[in-house]
């Protein structure tokens, strides 16, 4: 018998004075059985990042057509394309010819800074990626907030990143690795 997704939920209040976003979002996340806390509030925070009404989540770990975030205009046509993790080159390339823009938030320590280093010339061409890498202790303490139903707030001021659920915060500092083009 398969394993079915945990659901989790969460009331997200983001703060973006770099963009002059600020909204309450009621999210619900399904978990895939292979997938980790860490990948699952690594979407959350890309969320986060990119927030806009029309921002959804994918079928994720289940479908490798679809990616873990997308916004799409109202004739369907795909906007933007959020990727978590180390995904493949290949798969870039093709999300590339088929949204606006594509985003990838990678992460995994040493393993993270492989894959640049393996992927970086020929995703350094495409004009319309861009490439964040989330430092491993960012996204381990990420993968201390969570739980089935969660309050966060997030602030996101020149850069830096704070989200936090009461007591505990987690400070994230992405370093861009490749911009728009």
């Amino acid at each position: 018998m398969a394993l079915k997704s945990t659901v989790f939920k969460a009331e997200l209040q983001v703060s973006d004075l770099d963009r002059h976003y600020y909204a309450s979002h009621a999210l619900t996340l399904a978990r895939h059985p292979s997938e980790t806390d860490e990948r699952m509030m690594v979407r959350l925070l890309a969320f986060a990042l990119y927030a806009d009404e029309r921002l959804e989540f994918g079928r994720g770990l289940s479908a490798e057509d679809e990616p873990a975030l997308w916004r799409k205009d109202l004739t369907g046509a795909i906007e933007l394309w959020i990727e978590v993790g180390l995904p493949d080159e290949r798969m870039l390339r093709r999300a590339c010819g088929k949204a606006d823009r594509v985003a990838v938030l990678c992460y995994g320590g040493r393993g993270a800074d492989l894959w640049w280093e393996q992927n970086r010339e020929k995703l350094e061409r495409l004009r319309n990626l861009e490439v964040l890498g989330l430092p491993a202790e960012a996204t381990q303490a990420l993968a201390a907030l969570a739980s089935r139903n969660m309050g966060l707030q997030c602030t996101i001021q020149e850069g830096q990143i704070w989200i936090g659920s009461g007591e505990r915060t987690a400070h994230i500092e992405p370093v861009v690795l490749h911009r728009l083009g």
